[in-house]
C-alpha cells in the first residue's frame, strides 16, 4: 500500500490532536460538550428561514470534536477534501456558467426579498 500525504489542513488537526491529548480528562470533557453544542446549534442555525452562521458554526463544531474522536476526525477530513474538489470545480468553471450562478443568485435574492415584502415577512424579529 501506497503512503500519501494527508491534506495540510488535516496534518495540523492531526498535531493538535495530539496536543489536546496531553490535557485532563475534565478540560477535554468540557471541551466536548462545548464542540456537540456548536454542532447541535450549528444545525439549528442552518433550517431554513432562521438567520445565523449555521454553517459556521457546524463546522468550527465538528473541528472541536475531531480533536478528540477519530470517526469525526475521518468526517472532517473527507469534507476537507469534498470542499478541494468543489474549488477546483469552480474554478474550472467557464466565463458562462459562473455568470450563470452569479445570475441565479442575484435572481434567487430578489425572490426572497419580494417574497419577504410580499407576505410582511419582518427582515428581524422585533
Amino acid at each position: 500500500m501506497t503512503e500519501h500525504h494527508p491534506h495540510p489542513r488535516i496534518q495540523k488537526l492531526r498535531e493538535r490532536k495530539h496536543q489536546h491529548k496531553q490535557r485532563s480528562k475534565p478540560y477535554r470533557i468540557g471541551f466536548g460538550v462545548a464542540g456537540g453544542t456548536l454542532v447541535l446549534g450549528g444545525l439549528v442555525l442552518s433550517l431554513p428561514f432562521v438567520p445565523g452562521p449555521g454553517f459556521l458554526l457546524l463546522l468550527v463544531g465538528l473541528g472541536m470534536l475531531a480533536l478528540e474522536f477519530d470517526r469525526v476526525e475521518r468526517l472532517v477530513e473527507r469534507l476537507v477534501h469534498r470542499f478541494d474538489d468543489l474549488e477546483a470545480s469552480a474554478k474550472a468553471a467557464s466565463p458562462v456558467q459562473k455568470a450563470a450562478v452569479g445570475t441565479l443568485a442575484v435572481v434567487g435574492a430578489a425572490a426572497a426579498i419580494a417574497a419577504a415584502v410580499a407576505w410582511d415577512i419582518p427582515f428581524a424579529p422585533v
